[in-house]
This record gives structure tokens, sequence and C-alpha cells, in this order.
């Protein structure tokens, strides 16, 4: 009990003596010059929150002045390195267009950017804040071409438009997945718009061949369960995207796949053609009989 009791005691002395340190006595002032300097001080001995309340003090006062430009500008940094990657990437943005033509303009224009580009999430998540990092590096890649920061600027739009390509992917498995579930003809048409989507915005993409080979296999599905106006238009699509995977994937491991699918879908054409073309005879008939009743006089 009376160790306890001494343990309160010292920890009372610690606050009492904290509370009367210099930057609380600092942080009381009313000295706008007096908290510029201690501002400054606290940022480049690298105590970043206390440079943040000091100029959160100060900045109202100075604005419009020569010493604002350093002050926004250490403020923003100040944000970046206790990780407020939003907060940083609007504070430097604020000075891009407040200071375009500071010497330091280039750096928070790109800031801006890196502070983004560290919020945006995983792959497996939202990619809002992701594309909005793209927008801000794109800026600056195209106002400052010349800079020393524009190879790693590439590099980070290079691994955001991964991350979207890796979610696209991730997308157009669930699509696949699903197609064997309850609603099969939903999700087979899902997968066709994706897979084709895919191709589109990721031509380069590594899983494309994968995708190819799946886009034959469910256009072939869905053709087949097509309604009867609907089958040969789909089952010509599913016999077209066998070509293609064909011409651009000549030597493919899936070959043998699409071989099969190509195969089941000519079939399919086949039996469908064969009935049109007894629909077709019935119809003639059917018509023909009309014809004949029409023409035929009645007998008194």
């Amino acid at each position: 009990m009376k160790m306890r009791v001494q343990h309160i005691i010292v920890l009372f002395v610690i606050l009492a003596v904290s509370a009367c340190g210099p930057f609380n006595k600092l942080e009381k002032s009313t000295n706008w010059e007096e908290l510029y300097a201690g501002a400054n001080k606290y940022y480049q001995e690298g105590e970043y929150n206390k440079a943040i309340i000091l100029y959160d003090k100060v900045l109202p006062v100075i604005r419009g002045s020569e010493k604002a430009e350093l002050a926004d500008y250490n403020y923003a940094n100040c944000h970046f390195k206790t990780k407020r990657y939003i907060e940083a990437a609007g504070y430097f943005n604020n000075f891009f267009r407040t200071y375009n033509r500071s010497p330091l303009a280039e750096e928070a224009l790109f800031m801006h950017a890196y502070s983004l580009y560290l919020d945006a999430p995983d792959y497996n998540l939202d990619q809002q804040s992701s594309q909005e990092a793209v927008a801000a590096i794109q800026q600056f890649v195209t106002r400052f071409p010349g800079s020393a920061s524009y190879e790693r600027a590439m590099e980070m739009l290079d691994d955001l438009q991964r991350r979207f390509e890796e979610k696209a992917y991730q997308e157009s498995s669930m699509y696949y997945r699903l197609k064997d579930g309850l609603y099969p003809g939903d999700f087979l048409r899902a997968c066709i718009i994706n897979f084709q989507n895919f191709a589109k915005d990721f031509p380069e993409s590594k899983y494309n061949e994968e995708l190819a080979y799946k886009l034959v296999e469910v256009s072939t599905k869905y053709a087949e369960n097509s309604a009867y106006l609907k089958k040969e238009e789909r089952l010509t699509d599913a016999l077209r995207f066998a070509g293609n995977f064909y011409r651009k994937y000549p030597e493919s491991g899936y070959t043998a796949e699409v071989k099969s699918y190509e195969e089941e879908a000519r079939l399919e054409m086949q039996e469908h053609l064969e009935l049109k073309k007894k629909v077709a005879e019935r119809n003639a008939n059917i018509e023909a009989e009309k014809k004949a009743t029409l023409e035929t006089p009645e007998k008194n």
C-alpha cells in the first residue's frame, strides 16, 4: 500500500512538471513570433504532433506573409509524418494551388499524390480512393515530366493499375463461381460481359488467356440454355470466341478444353438448325393449308 502511494505521488510530480514544461508554456503564448519559432523548432526535432498544435495557432495570424509558405508546407508534412495521409494530401494540394510558383510546389504536388497512394487500400477493398490517387499521379507526371520523382510516380501508377487488375480478376472469378448456383443464366451472361470488359481494360494482363478460355465455356453453356429465338445468335458468338482464342493463343494449354466446347457448340448449332428447318417447313405447310382453304370455293 505504501509503495502504491509513493507511485501515485511520483506520477503527480511528473504531471505537474510536464504541465509547467516549455511546450505547455509555449502553447499558452499569444506571441505569434514565439509560436512560429517554436513550431519550426519542434518540426526540425521531429516532434510533429507538437508542431501541428503550434502551427494551428500561428498559421491564421501569419496567413499572407512571407513566413506562411514554409509554415504551410511544414504543416502538411507534419500530417504526412504522423501518417494522417488524407489530411496531408489535402494540405499539400492546397499548398500547390496557393504557391504554384514556389520552389516547393513540385514536391508538394508529388507529396499530394504520394499521400493518396499510401492511403489506397489493398485490391480486395473498394478502389475509389485508389482512383483519386491515380488522378493525382497523372496530374503530377503531366505537370512535371522532367521531375526527379517522375519514375517513382510511374512505379506508383503501375502498382495501382495492378491492384485494379487484380480486383477486376477477382470479380470475374466470383461471377464464374456463381454460374453453378441457383440462377446460372444470369451469371453466365455476367461472365460473358465481364470477361470481355476485362480484356479491353487490361489488354496485357496475364489473366487474359485463362479468361478467354472461360469465355468460350460460359458462352457455350449460355447458348445451350437459351430460348429458341436467341440460341443461334448466342451459339454463333460462342464459336466466334473459340476462333478468337485460337488466333490469340495458338500454343495455349487450354486448347483441348476450348476445342471440346467448340465441338459442343457446333453439335448444338447443328441440332438447332435442323429444328429450325423443321419449324420452317411446318410453318410453310400451315401457311399453304391456310391459303388453300381460302382459295377453295364454298359449296352451296
